[in-house]
């Protein structure tokens, strides 16, 4: 009996956050950050803001008024997921690449400056075929 009252406690939670999902050890995993999330610092703000208010009234049964300790603790909790979204998100990832090539090129340019009598003398030629 207990379970079901239970499972009816986190099944309403969960209703109210829009689909944000509890983890087996209570931890919030939320709604998962579009692309278009994540395209500017605005959107990003927007975001960040919707998902802390939606746990925000999640809590609302349990704790109110929030804490400014628990606010603070959905706000860090909040923008450590937004920065892992960041980080795994196409357009980090092209930059990423981007900023290696441009890395890369300039240890390239240097080292072949370096060794350019030797590559000639093995018959690497200036230019392209």
């Amino acid at each position: 009996m207990l379970d079901i009252v239970i499972m009816a406690a986190y099944y309403k939670v969960n209703e109210r956050v829009n689909g944000g999902e509890f983890m087996a050890n209570d931890q919030y995993a939320g709604r998962p950050y579009e692309d278009q999330e994540l395209l500017s610092i605005d959107r990003l703000r927007r975001a960040v803001m919707n998902r802390i208010i939606e746990r925000a009234e999640a809590l609302m049964d349990e704790e109110f008024p929030l804490r400014d300790e628990r606010l603070e603790q959905l706000f860090v909790e909040e923008w450590k997921r937004a920065m892992i979204a960041v980080r795994n998100s196409p357009q980090a990832k092209e930059a990423y690449k981007k900023w290696l090539e441009s890395k890369m090129i300039g240890m390239l340019d240097a080292q072949i400056k370096e060794d350019r009598e030797q590559l000639n003398s093995m018959g690497v030629q200036d230019k392209s075929l």
